[in-house]
């Protein structure tokens, strides 16, 4: 055992970091247990260990007397003062009291409690370390895989862990390759221990890595404002500058998109958006969908729900794969979305003016009046004969559309306002 004492000790602090004297102590308390049930009697029993050679010592102390009357706690004067020539009756002497056997009952007694010792004092180093490292970049090197694809990185003095959930599925790692990824928390673990526990999948790993790219996000005049993302696939940041001589957005795409190619890299060629931000939520998302047009666009009063229509052709890409990019413009924006085709708006439009020019409702067939419009529009929809609100209801923006001094937007415009005002 006193080599494999030696052996622990130099492995844990060369490799783990954990100071000899914090091993040693664990050491020799949890032998003290372990002697005090094999030697029966004695009283204050210690134990010594020997860093440089791991032997190990039991001790009990005797009280010094002229005559024993309990051998398990008294010595005689004389005996006693071979071991110490000074000592004198009523003091209390070390007499070395190590069994024959105690190397291996040591061994085998006291393992658990020395594994939960020096698992408490890495658990202190890890804490150290890394507690005032959360949100960091930090590498290393894959030792092994487990339960599934759970991944153990070396990361020197510690092994970190990187939860198969905790990074894209797209990616795949091997046993010795190098990994980045953030450092996302410090947990104490169920055996007394604690662990490091590593992320590639969090939106503040593409904030992080854009720290690294960009100077003036460094410094501050560049403030990434809200960053969502779909690990893998998509990630989408709305970026602001304090100096308006600064164009966020061209900070973070760099000079021919060096910066933002890097970026890219690391994330195995995740799409990223970089958007100017703004508190506006219709333009934020306006900005985000660009240069796709939003037609048509409706918003609920405490702004939590967003009804958009966009042209036929738009409506995939604005929808995106799975439907992630509206769901990650949802989330930049902090509301509901829901989009729909011009064609399904149209006709649902449509079908409800129809419904509402089929209403028994004499206004409907009085003298056109339209608020907020211009009169030469309503003197030109009268020309044409659409003079009454219900004859209006009845046609079609192709219709209205044909009149010369209307526009398809301005007959939709129309239609629209003279439908609201009936509903």
């Amino acid at each position: 055992m006193n080599k494999d004492l030696v052996a622990i000790f130099e492995y844990l602090e060369r490799e783990k970091g954990i100071k000899q004297t914090i091993i040693i102590d664990a050491i020799e308390e949890a032998l003290r247990v372990s002697a005090r049930k094999s030697i029966k009697g004695l009283i204050n029993v210690s134990v010594k260990v020997d860093p440089k050679t791991g032997n190990i010592e039991v001790f009990a102390q005797k009280e010094v007397v002229d005559e024993v009357t309990i051998p398990e706690e008294e010595i005689l004067l004389e005996e006693a003062q071979e071991l110490n020539p000074n000592c004198e009756i009523g003091d209390w002497v070390d007499i070395e009291a190590t069994p024959e056997d105690f190397g291996r009952i040591a061994a085998q007694t006291a393992r658990q409690v020395i594994a939960q010792k020096l698992r408490g004092a890495e658990r202190d180093v890890i804490y150290e370390e890394y507690r005032h490292r959360i949100n960091e970049l930090i590498s290393g090197t894959v030792k092994r895989v487990v339960r599934g694809a759970t991944l153990i990185v070396d990361l020197g003095k510690v092994e970190a862990i990187l939860p198969d959930r905790f990074y894209p599925k797209i990616e795949s790692y091997n046993v010795g390759e190098r990994v980045q990824a953030l450092l996302y928390e410090v947990r104490d673990t169920d055996n007394g221990g604690a662990e490091v526990v590593l992320s590639r999948s969090h939106p503040e790993f593409v904030r992080q890595l854009f720290l690294q790219e960009v100077p003036e996000l460094e410094d501050g005049t560049v403030t990434i404002e809200r960053i969502v993302r779909d690990a893998g696939y998509r990630t989408k940041l709305a970026v602001s500058s304090t100096d308006p001589r600064v164009d966020p957005v061209g900070a973070c795409v760099g000079v021919r998109g060096t910066r933002v190619k890097n970026v890219i890299l690391e994330l195995n060629n995740e799409k990223i958006d970089i958007i100017p931000f703004t508190e506006d939520k219709v333009q934020l998302l306006e900005n985000a969908l660009a240069p796709l047009e939003i037609k048509k666009i409706s918003v609920s009063d405490d702004e939590s729900n967003i009804s958009i229509v966009v042209e036929d052709e738009s409506y995939p890409i604005v929808l995106g794969k799975r439907g992630m990019n509206i769901r990650l413009c949802g989330q930049l924006i902090g509301s509901e979305l829901n989009v729909q085709r011009m064609s399904e708006y149209q006709n649902s439009m449509n079908f409800q003016r129809a419904q509402l020019a089929l209403v028994d409702d004499p206004s409907l067939d009085e003298a056109l009046i339209i608020e907020g419009m211009s009169p030469m529009i309503v003197e030109s929809l009268i020309a044409a004969g659409y003079d009454t609100p219900r004859k209006v209801l009845s046609s079609s923006t192709e219709e209205l559309a044909n009149i010369p001094e209307i526009s398809q937007e301005m007959a939709d415009r129309v239609l629209e306002e003279v439908r609201l005002k009936r509903l």
